[in-house]
């Protein structure tokens, strides 16, 4: 039988990890969307997940004055942003405050965490990467937009205000053209449909687009003609490619792919060096933070010409190849082997000779060469949100190099693996970046010398 909750009016004292306001209800602690530190509202209960409640705003008593009109009518409804209604420069200071809690939780103190670098221009229309899934409306009619939070319901969007806005055009375009091509959106419940998801991905220092149309089967009827009136339309795309992705499932990307225009990839540069990205590449999403955040990792890591680098978690070898022009040599590892294809096609293509790339897992590889008595001068990290293994940073404070640089998207397993590495080194310099303004995500950098 589902719980029953009575609406109620509260307060919100703090924001979550996740950027929810915090409120005290009678029936316990109750997180809630869109709700600031100082203001009331009456909330509605909607649900209890492990434990904790969850809730909506139905009347907003009282406004904090940080509060703001969002440029964006649906926000509150779709997932993608949780602080349009909060001005820039409160954001930023939550997200310096995400990272001190979390360190301070893990007993990591007297440390200073330096405010939270934020877009000093326009903190909108950032990500040059949109995935876009489609659908249709009680009335037949063709939709796109992103999922409601914790749904698979399509909220209707016509403009993103963080997405590039070169993709609002060509996304309008698409779903012209299907219409008059007669090609239905993808049906998750009836397995019917062809067009699964639209992922547009722009180059930020070059005049490069690419589109990524996911299908549900393979050959589909006028597709040669369909890419012919779209590249009429939308001349700014550059390349085209078509992935399948057959199965039923959460994942946007099947194993097959068939470039239907262009070379299937597009270029961009971070701090000088170029990039080759293709469809399942990993790339930062925000082109314009991303080389202030590598700019504070490089500082971090105060590299001299006999440096020896170890580069783990590397991708596409974006840190490390930066890294490259000032140190000895750079040895790239990544688990994910078309990463490592790109990462060694990058360093070719911007002739960087004294790097070199493997596939293999970070901490093992760095443990065989530990024991084959290889030292690093500074190793580089930026692992995933779970953040370091165990083995990993056992290996780490076995082989003990000069320098550390930890970038993490997760302030929680970041403070966690610093407790850890504190007892051989000093973490001296913190400094979260905003690489995901209208969001609760922050990006920190973190040196650590060894003492």
């Amino acid at each position: 039988m589902k719980e029953k909750f009575n609406p109620e009016l509260v307060k919100c004292i703090d924001l979550s990890f996740e950027g929810k306001g915090v409120t005290k209800t009678s029936y316990g602690v109750c997180f809630v969307d869109g709700l600031f530190p100082g203001e009331e509202a009456y909330i509605e209960i909607q649900y209890r997940r492990a434990g904790n409640l969850f809730g909506k705003v139905t009347s907003l008593v009282k406004k904090s004055p940080h509060r703001i009109q969002p440029l964006c009518g649906v926000c509150s409804a779709c997932g993608g942003c949780q602080f349009q209604q909060l001005d820039y420069d409160a954001q930023l200071e939550y997200k310096t405050k995400k990272v001190k809690e979390a360190l301070e939780r893990n007993k990591i103190k007297g440390i200073e965490v330096l405010p939270c670098l934020g877009m000093e221009e326009n903190p909108y229309n950032y990500r040059n990467k949109i995935q876009v899934p489609l659908g249709l409306n009680k009335h037949g009619k063709i939709i796109s937009g992103f999922y409601r939070a914790n749904t698979h319901e399509i909220i209707a969007i016509d403009e993103c205000f963080i997405e590039d806005v070169r993709a609002k055009s060509i996304v309008k375009n698409v779903k012209q053209l299907m219409k008059e091509f007669r090609y239905s959106p993808y049906n998750e419940d009836t397995g019917e449909g062809l067009i699964k998801h639209l992922i547009i991905r722009t180059s930020y220092h070059y005049k490069q687009i690419m589109l990524t149309i996911v299908t549900a089967y393979d050959e589909f009827k006028g597709r040669n003609n369909f890419v012919k009136a779209l590249k009429e339309r939308c001349p700014e795309i550059t390349t085209i490619v078509q992935n399948i992705n057959k199965r039923r499932t959460n994942v946007i990307l099947g194993e097959k792919e068939r470039i239907l225009y262009g070379t299937g990839h597009i270029k961009d540069s971070i701090l000088g060096v170029d990039f080759i990205i293709s469809s399942k590449s990993f790339f930062q999403v925000n082109p314009i933070q991303v080389e202030v955040l590598y700019k504070k990792a490089i500082e971090f890591a105060e590299l001299k010409e006999t440096d020896d680098v170890f580069d783990a978690y590397c991708g596409t070898g974006t840190i490390g190849l930066i890294a490259a022009k000032q140190a000895k040599s750079v040895l790239g590892v990544e688990i994910v082997g078309d990463a490592i294809k790109n990462a060694k096609n990058n360093a070719e293509i911007n002739r960087i000779s004294n790097s070199s790339f493997i596939v293999g897992d970070a901490g093992k590889v760095i443990e065989d060469l530990a024991n084959n008595n290889k030292r690093f001068d500074v190793v580089f990290v930026d692992p995933p949100r779970k953040g370091l293994d165990e083995k990993f940073i056992n290996t780490l404070l076995k082989i003990k190099p000069e320098r550390i640089v930890y970038v993490s998207c997760e302030p929680e397993t970041l403070a966690r693996d610093l407790a850890i590495l504190n007892k051989s080194y000093v973490v001296k310099k913190v400094q979260p970046v905003d690489m995901f303004p209208m969001t609760y995500h922050v990006e920190t950098v973190v040196g650590l010398y060894r003492k």
